[in-house]
């Protein structure tokens, strides 16, 4: 510790020991603060239900999409989902299987997308994906996928086999674009393509 040897007397030598006893102790506890703190941050941006990001944190993500985009010139693309047929599971077998419906079609959606691509849940039976680098065409087809997944996996609730639908909107994500406006703009094409499956219902019905 760059003491000269002449001056290690057994008390210079005890006060050094005991010193770099402290020091490693805190550096110990200072690593399990840094983890604790990334453990925070991990539940802070992480649904309360689910074990996809939140809304706050899924914004951050198509942020840093949007911002991708405009640095290198590289658009990735929104998909903005929405569940058919989750009210009828609430209303017929209780929110606990509405919960297990959510967490079947988190775990589906996580399981089907890269790391570097994101999922969250916007609220209630909504959920959003940040396809990186990914153009409207193949977002497109990827999140059709995606639905035909979800339509054709049942989960098992109960003793019940139980299913759910989902229709779908895409927005790119391109330079000159704004978080809040992608993210309305690929509801509204979910919205526009959910009415427009209604309609087919209503005629094939009548």
């Amino acid at each position: 510790m760059g003491v000269p040897e002449s001056e290690l007397t057994p008390n210079v030598q005890r006060a050094l020991l005991s010193l770099m006893g402290e020091v490693d102790q805190l550096r110990k506890e200072t690593e399990r603060l840094r983890g604790r703190v990334r453990e925070l941050e991990s539940l802070a941006d992480h649904d309360v239900l689910l074990p996809v990001l939140n809304r706050r944190a899924f914004l951050r993500e198509v942020s840093k999409a949007l911002a991708l985009a405009e640095r290198h010139e590289a658009p990735s693309s929104l998909v903005y989902m929405d569940l058919n047929g989750f009210k009828e599971i609430n209303d017929t077998h209780g929110h606990a299987a509405g919960d297990a419906a959510l967490h079947h079609v988190a775990g589906l959606l996580a399981a089907h997308v890269r790391e570097t691509d994101a999922v969250g849940r916007l609220g209630g039976d909504e959920f959003g994906l940040v396809l990186t680098l990914t153009g409207h065409e193949g977002a497109q087809a990827k999140a059709q996928e995606l639905v035909d997944i979800i339509e054709t996996t049942p989960f098992v609730h109960k003793g019940h086999a139980l299913s759910v639908g989902a229709a779908w909107g895409c927005h790119p994500l391109q330079a000159g674009h704004k978080a809040e406006e992608a993210m309305a703009q690929a509801d509204a094409a979910m919205y526009a393509r959910k009415q427009a499956q209604k309609s087919q219902a209503d005629r094939r019905q009548a």
